[in-house]
């Protein structure tokens, strides 16, 4: 039986239908920050809303029942059933934003699409270059923020009186 249900989770079909299902929610989760549609369709998004996350449960439910304990090795799936269970949480006021946090399954596209997943992998191998660019231009920065402070500083001090201010003003130019 467990051996049919993980054929049918790692099937393409199942794979595109529940990316399918997370754009879905990507989409309404940015439609219900409109208070316009709120005001015309906030019950059907509501419902809509309702509709995705008892699939979410579903499909995690279905991937625990097929993997067992295998299931939380994955990071993928322990990030999705992170995702799913804060959205199960009852939340009202400040914490219903708790519940958005599901629009980051929409990141679950780096795992599917495989020019996504090599633009990942670029910008990982790119991050000690671009830290050094950054240090690079933060020495540039302070550099021409000293210099502009101890030239300007006295004659206009309201913009250039400090190191600070002086960047500010260098980083707008």
């Amino acid at each position: 039986m467990r051996e049919k249900l993980r054929a049918i989770i790692e099937s393409k079909a199942w794979e595109y239908t529940i990316i399918s299902i997370i754009a879905l929610n990507a989409i309404t989760l940015g439609i219900e920050t409109s208070q316009t549609v709120q005001q015309h369709y906030g019950p059907i998004l509501r419902t809509l809303d309702d509709i995705v996350v008892g699939i979410y449960v579903v499909e995690i439910s279905l991937r625990v029942y097929a993997y067992g304990l295998r299931f939380f090795r994955g990071a993928w799936n322990l990030f999705d059933f992170i995702i799913v269970s804060i959205a199960l949480v009852p939340t009202t006021g400040p914490a219903a934003i708790l519940r958005s946090l599901r629009i980051l399954r929409i990141l679950r596209l780096i795992s599917v699409v495989p020019s996504l997943r090599r633009v990942i992998g670029g910008l990982v191998l790119a991050l000690p270059g671009m830290g050094s660019i950054m240090l690079l231009l933060s020495l540039v920065y302070y550099v021409f923020s000293v210099m502009a402070t101890q030239l300007y500083g006295e004659t206009f001090p309201e913009w250039f009186g400090t190191i600070g201010a002086s960047a500010i003003l260098c980083s707008r130019s």
